[in-house]
């Protein structure tokens, strides 16, 4: 008889245990580094205490979640190949893509810099990113810029 594993998927994942969102659920698990759930649950919450010092105006996830909206991305450039050329076609973005997106950004964003803790650099960029700047969010613009150079190449879309 076959036993039928039960699997997580996203539809299941709880919030996480300080601020109970599930937003912030996920981005714990995509800063994970090789199962290490623990280390990257500190380094948020330490981000947040951070966060929560500096800014007085709003609560840190209001600031994480405006800094992951800032983040996110309405259109980007995908490569198509259109008799025997490749063109960059832009094509709007989805909402779980757009997350995945922004938290991938911010991810790369913290772990690029070098010289400081984990903890100081993430609280720096979502603060950067509350306020419309950081690497992350300049990401998201150059991807806005390239699709709307590549404006011209949108009836290639599928």
């Amino acid at each position: 008889m076959a036993y039928k594993r039960f699997t997580a998927s996203a539809k299941c994942l709880l919030p996480d245990e300080r601020y109970h969102s599930k937003l912030m659920a996920k981005f714990i698990n995509c800063l994970m580094w090789e199962g290490k759930k623990t280390v990257a649950r500190s380094i948020v919450y330490d981000a947040m205490t951070i966060i929560a010092d500096k800014i007085k105006d709003a609560t840190p996830l209001e600031v994480f979640e405006k800094a992951i909206d800032n983040c996110k991305p309405m259109i980007e450039v995908r490569s198509r190949r259109v008799g025997g050329a490749n063109y960059q076609v832009p094509k709007q973005v989805g909402g779980k893509r757009q997350l995945s997106l922004a938290i991938r950004w911010i991810r790369e964003a913290v772990r690029a810099g070098k010289g400081r803790p984990t903890g100081q650099r993430l609280a720096s960029e979502l603060m950067d990113a509350f306020r419309g700047e950081g690497t992350a969010v300049t990401t998201k613009e150059n991807v806005h810029r390239m699709a709307e150079a590549n404006k011209a190449f949108a009836h290639f879309s599928w």
